[in-house]
């Protein structure tokens, strides 16, 4: 997917409810994982959605001391729990008009990067440990049917 997908400039609206965005965003985590592990799998993902997924920060703020905080996802991003087998089944059905990010097992395996690349190169099948959903709500919500939030 490209650096195109995402929000046009009239869609930001930051001033809405965020079930009124036209695109969700859902960050499927492997609930297994401990939760050190569960958070950088979702950092990383998170990351690079928000580098790929244009317009899906909103504007940085700045708090009555005057300091500036960094803009957040404006349409919200909810964080859902899944088994392994269920983020495989999902990666699998996500079709054009979604954004996909995922972060295979082998990003926690190895310590560099090319290493990775090495290892996700040599493995037809990769194990998710979480997964990044962005399209339209309506099929991120039949992709995700009623999975758990991330506990």
């Amino acid at each position: 997917m490209s650096a195109q997908f995402g929000f046009e400039p009239e869609e930001i609206r930051t001033d809405e409810s965020t079930r009124t965005a036209r695109l969700k965003w859902v960050i499927l985590i492997d609930r297994e994982l401990d939760p050190g592990r569960a958070a950088n799998a979702a950092v990383c993902v998170a990351a690079a959605t928000a580098t790929e997924v244009k317009g899906l920060l909103g504007p940085d703020g700045k708090d009555a001391a005057g300091a500036v905080h960094a803009g957040l996802p404006w349409a919200g991003c909810t964080i859902l729990g899944a088994t392994r087998a269920e983020l495989a089944e999902i990666r699998a059905k996500v079709t054009d008009g979604v954004h996909v990010t995922d972060m295979p097992e082998a990003a926690q395996a190895t310590r560099v990067y090319d290493d990775y690349l090495r290892q996700l190169a040599g493995d037809d099948a990769p194990a998710y440990l979480a997964v990044s959903l962005v399209g339209p709500r309506n099929r991120i919500d039949k992709l995700v049917k009623r999975l758990p939030l991330l506990q």
